[in-house]
């Protein structure tokens, strides 16, 4: 039987199929599209959840009074803590929250996915990222907003820009992540302070001109992919500082494996790129010693 539009299984195009559940599944066909809230673009903020349970209430509230006019996607990967079930109570009483449930736990960048074509497919003009765990303040969404507004077509909250800052961290994970960031700035090219960072907020424009149907990225990469394909693609991408704080509840989900695979896959991008490069250069110069050759 149907249900509302906020309570639903995933069902979308760029995820693997799910076998339908009877009392959770809406055809996306069918979906209504979402009412304006006011004069300004339709936000979108998906938050990824998997056992965030003592966390998704508290910064389901701290978001709904930052930006009012947002609504919120928690998308929960079948979490075993029950955040799924307290994400449905918030959604049943109020109107601008929804749930994803989706059959698993599947990584970060495919929780994304999941979230940006739900919103894309309901016509949300603006799509934020936000982890669960407050780390990323609400309070410091309208900066984002505010950049999008002045023009730019993403936006990444930095924490290693002027101004930005981290609460919480030892020595050890600053290096981590200053290291991870110089490194992709040396593999891709990409004149970002944070591109590992993923505060960040997107125009629908944006996602649906990066090729997010070819995005394989699962982990913490899944940020620098989806920046460098922006940078690529001509579009503008900022940085606006943000004060990033560390999680008190909860388990942190960072692992040796995602640290891994983030910098596999930088490196491969970056010998592919670096090597693209110095083709075009051979190219270049081939074609101006050919014309040399005839004068």
């Amino acid at each position: 039987m149907g249900v509302s539009q906020r309570h639903l299984q995933e069902d979308h195009p760029l995820s693997e199929p799910v076998t339908p559940v009877t009392d959770h599944t809406e055809e996306p066909s069918t979906a209504a599209p979402v009412e304006p809230g006011g004069s300004g673009p339709r936000v979108l903020v998906v938050i990824p959840t998997y056992n965030e349970a003592d966390n998704i209430e508290i910064i389901v509230t701290r978001l709904r009074a930052a930006v009012p006019d947002a609504h919120v996607l928690v998308a929960d990967d079948n979490s075993p803590d029950g955040t799924g079930r307290v994400a449905d109570a918030l959604a049943a009483s109020d109107d601008h929250v929804h749930v994803l449930h989706r059959r698993g736990k599947e990584g970060l960048g495919a929780a994304y996915l999941a979230g940006f074509g739900w919103g894309l497919d309901r016509g949300y003009d603006v799509l934020v990222e936000m982890d669960a765990d407050g780390s990323h303040q609400p309070e410091q969404l309208p900066r984002l907003l505010a950049a999008l507004a002045d023009g730019a077509d993403m936006v990444k909250g930095s924490r290693w820009i002027r101004g930005g800052t981290v609460v919480n961290w030892p020595l050890s994970r600053k290096i981590l992540s200053r290291g991870g960031n110089l490194w992709t700035q040396l593999c891709l090219g990409v004149p970002l302070k944070d591109a590992t960072g993923g505060y960040n907020a997107f125009h629908a424009r944006t996602l649906r001109g990066i090729g997010l149907e070819d995005v394989a990225s699962a982990g913490y990469c899944f940020q620098v992919d989806l920046a460098w394909r922006a940078l690529k693609s001509g579009f503008d991408v900022r940085e606006v500082p943000i004060t990033f704080v560390e999680r008190e509840r909860g388990d942190s989900k960072m692992s040796r494996a995602i640290v891994v695979e983030a910098l596999l896959r930088t490196t491969l991008w970056g010998v592919g790129h670096r090597a693209a490069q110095l083709r075009e250069l051979s190219q270049r110069r081939r074609a101006t010693a050919e014309v040399g050759a005839r004068r």
